[in-house]
């Protein structure tokens, strides 16, 4: 502070004394403080001609391509957002196919059961009607070799008690005659 002070009061003297202006007093020159106006002038008028135009066109151009950026930002924002509108119908449209894919599965599927079963119920009354026709079958064949078994054995018999034996014809006869006699 106090070395400031000192210059301040040297400068002053300085002025007052008459011995140089108060440029001269602080070190300054008049013909270097001109010409660097000048070259000052000169430089910001040859940035003014030649650099700045061709930063501010860079500028502009890279500002445009800033808006072009954004634009097609925006605008694929919004095809993003028509994509996914679209897929999420289509999305929707696929479920309710499925949906209807799976109750025509269901129909299908108990349709044939039913069916299944219709002829699973035919094909044990088929079997249960065959069972009782051989059933009946082997009876009457039973019936049959019984009946002619009983023959042979009441014509050996009678032939034991007559002392006897007669043609085969008419022992069937003579038993069959018996036969029907006994039943009525």
């Amino acid at each position: 502070m106090h070395t400031m002070t000192t210059n301040l009061m040297t400068v002053a003297q300085a002025s007052a004394g008459g011995e140089g202006d108060l440029f001269g007093a602080l070190g300054i020159q008049w013909e270097l403080l001109v010409l660097q106006g000048l070259a000052f002038l000169v430089l910001v008028f040859l940035l003014g001609k030649f650099v700045y135009p061709v930063l501010i066109a860079s500028i502009d151009r890279r500002q445009e391509q800033l808006d072009a950026g954004a634009k097609a930002s925006e605008a694929a924002q919004k095809q993003a957002e028509e994509a996914e509108a679209r897929i999420a119908e289509q999305l929707k449209e696929a479920r309710a196919e499925a949906d209807a894919i799976v109750a025509t599965a269901h129909k299908e599927a108990g349709d044939m059961v039913a069916a299944a079963e219709e002829r699973a119920v035919a094909r044990a009354e088929h079997i249960v009607e065959e069972a009782k026709n051989g059933i009946e079958s082997d009876i009457t064949s039973a019936r049959a070799a019984l009946r002619q078994e009983a023959k042979q054995l009441v014509a050996e018999a009678t032939a034991t008690i007559i002392g006897e034996k007669l043609d085969a014809s008419r022992d069937n006869a003579l038993i069959e005659k018996a036969l029907k006699e006994g039943k009525a």
